[in-house]
């Protein structure tokens, strides 16, 4: 017997004709986040081996790759003659302490010569006969023996984990997520990644009124992104020249409409230039005053890009229990203030209208103010567990 991760694919499995093409980027991803390992693969199954002392390091990562339903670590033997399975299912119970079990088989190979009912009752019968005080309990089982009866080979497991569901990560294109330093954009940020989109993110500082510890908070949150995601670019736009500009020249209570403008337009720009598809952000239905159903159709006018907001009719606790699991919710409260938060007045609107909002950006030249944003723009590039690349774009 061999021992080895097979995965199940869950979701991938309903692609039918595109099974394939998901397949190949599932195959990929996991190619790159594990170093050293044997992948195969057909349309039931994918296999991984890995060496003896690498199975934990493995079944941990492979938690992180999107497009796994659950994580299998099984045995494989060629052999398909009934008493061998029977004897190998008692070779591997040897060290296992139950008292109660029953068994599934699942039967691919239709040419086998004993049904998936007959073989069951087959290898349950021997399991009792072989070993003491023990019972078959189909309803509460403390453990399930899994036999499946495939073409080329015998699967036997007790161990299944599950995995991230959702779609390989770049199987549905890119998309750029509006990173801040907050709880809610790193959640839709893995949400998104969750149903297949490559992220880029893109992150607005206003120096010196936003700190260097501001700007590493979001690297960090990146940084916890990129497990999933193989590596993130961050893009960072200095913002200091437009938010001084509608501050000394847009009534207070429109601040943050234009603001978030201005960062729409910016965001549909940047993706472009590398061809994402959507804008991404954490915006969710009335928690602040600019996200308010008046303020996101007055905000979003300004852009054609599609925006996706995966957060957008959750609450904040719920947010907050994915922010948890993700592990950026700790970073995300650490006191470091971004440029949403640094100018809000003190009675923002909360339906505006768009009419003023053209009237009031006459007031000041946003069209080179955002060219030199762009152009000037600073590109980090964040893995996971290795060195940032830092890269100027002038």
């Amino acid at each position: 017997m061999q021992k080895i991760i097979f995965l199940k694919y869950g979701e991938l499995s309903t692609k039918k004709d595109n099974r394939n093409y998901f397949l190949k980027i599932l195959h990929n991803n996991i190619q790159k986040k594990l170093k050293n390992v044997e992948i195969k693969y057909d349309y039931g199954r994918m296999f991984i081996i890995p060496s003896l002392e690498d199975f934990d390091k493995t079944i941990l990562k492979l938690k992180k790759i999107f497009g796994i339903h659950e994580i299998v670590i099984g045995y494989k033997t060629l052999n398909k003659d009934v008493e061998d399975i029977q004897n190998n299912i008692i070779e591997l119970l040897k060290n296992k302490k139950f008292q109660s079990f029953k068994v599934e088989v699942k039967r691919s190979n239709k040419s086998y010569p004993y049904d998936s009912m007959t073989l069951r009752k087959m290898l349950g019968a021997f399991v009792l006969k072989n070993i003491q005080n023990i019972k078959v309990d189909v309803n509460n089982p403390e453990i399930i023996i899994n036999v499946e009866i495939r073409v080329n080979e015998i699967l036997i497991y007790f161990d299944e984990y599950k995995g991230s569901g959702g779609y390989p990560v770049s199987s549905l294109g890119k998309g750029l997520l509006m990173l801040s330093g907050g709880i809610d954009s790193p959640v839709a940020g893995y949400l998104a990644m969750k149903r297949g989109i490559k992220l880029e993110a893109i992150y607005f500082e206003s120096p010196p009124h936003t700190s260097q510890k501001a700007l590493e908070k979001v690297m960090s949150l990146a940084q916890k992104l990129a497990v999933y995601n193989n590596d993130i670019k961050l893009h960072v736009i200095n913002f200091t020249a437009i938010q001084e500009a509608i501050y000394k020249n847009i009534p207070h209570e429109y601040l943050i409409t234009i603001m978030r403008r201005m960062m729409y337009r910016i965001s549909a720009i940047v993706s472009a230039r590398i061809n994402a598809k959507v804008i991404i952000n954490g915006e969710s239905i009335g928690q602040v005053a600019s996200q308010t159903l008046t303020s996101i159709s007055a905000i979003n006018e300004v852009i054609k890009t599609p925006v996706i907001r995966p957060v957008a009719c959750l609450d904040k606790l719920e947010i907050i229990d994915i922010a948890r699991k993700i592990e950026t919710y700790e970073t995300s409260i650490l006191p470091y203030e971004d440029c949403c938060t640094i100018f809000v007045p003190d009675h923002p609107v909360i339906n505006p209208e768009k009419s003023k909002c053209v009237e009031y950006e006459k007031l000041i030249d946003y069209e080179s103010l955002i060219y030199e944003a762009v152009k000037t723009r600073k590109v980090i590039t964040l893995k996971e567990e290795e060195e940032q690349k830092f890269t100027n774009i002038l």
